[in-house]
This record gives structure tokens, sequence and C-alpha cells, in this order.
């Protein structure tokens, strides 16, 4: 894993968080896009080398949705950039850690995913992205 690529926050509106997050970072939202498979708007902000995606669901039944009654809003997740994502899903699943999925899935800001299930990481939901590279 090369660096923390971001820091997804569920939150119950992208219209109310945006600005809030606009003022506390002193800075703009680059970025919207709507994930259609998992039911979730997001809402990405830069700070210098970090960033952050807020996330709306969009449907009851969503992960963002089912997150959000749980335990409100807050943060969700942490993601790690990785150079190849079926070799690292492979390297951790060879010692022990579960997957939420078996095959790389299209995620938002031009990656491909992968979850690793929080009951291995102290309670964390760690997301694995790579960019999709266009040829």
């Amino acid at each position: 894993m090369n660096k923390i690529e971001h820091i997804g926050i569920a939150v119950n509106n992208l219209a109310k968080s945006v600005p809030l997050y606009e003022l506390l970072l002193n800075t703009s939202c680059y970025k919207t896009e709507i994930v259609a498979s998992k039911h979730v708007n997001t809402a990405f902000l830069k700070t210098g080398e970090n960033k952050i995606e807020l996330l709306e669901a969009t449907d009851n039944d969503s992960a963002i949705a089912k997150f959000l009654e749980k335990k409100g809003e807050g943060i969700h997740h942490i993601a790690f950039a990785v150079d190849n994502l079926l070799e690292e899903m492979e390297r951790l699943k060879a010692n022990g850690f579960v997957l939420l999925n078996d095959v790389p899935k299209k995620g938002a800001d031009n990656k491909m995913v992968c979850f690793v299930h929080p009951k291995n990481t102290n309670g964390v939901l760690i997301e694995l992205c790579q960019e999709i590279k266009w040829i």
C-alpha cells in the first residue's frame, strides 16, 4: 500500500455537508459523482495531498444508508492507493483477511476498488484503490 488515498465520510445530505467541509478545509469541492452501482452520491475535496470523500446514500438499502442508520454521520472508511489491486487482494487473502468482494469493482474518482472486512482490521473498513489507466 502506497499512501492513504482518501478518507470516506458518510453524510446525510451532500447539499448541506459540502459547504460545511469547504469552509472547514478552506477549499472547494472539485468533483461530484454518482456511483449508481453502490447507490451513493459522492463529493471530493482536497487539501494539500489529502482527499476527503463525502458519501450520501441514494437508496435506503445501500451500504451507506445502513451505516448512517446504525452509526450516524462520520468516518466510513479509509482508502489506500495500491499499484496492483489484484496482487494486493491476493496478498491480503493469503494472510487471512476477508475481502468484501472477490473481484475489483468500479468506484468513484476513476478507481477500481476492493474493501477489506472491518472484522479483520480492528473495526475499520479499509478500501483498496487503483487508478484506472486509459491506454
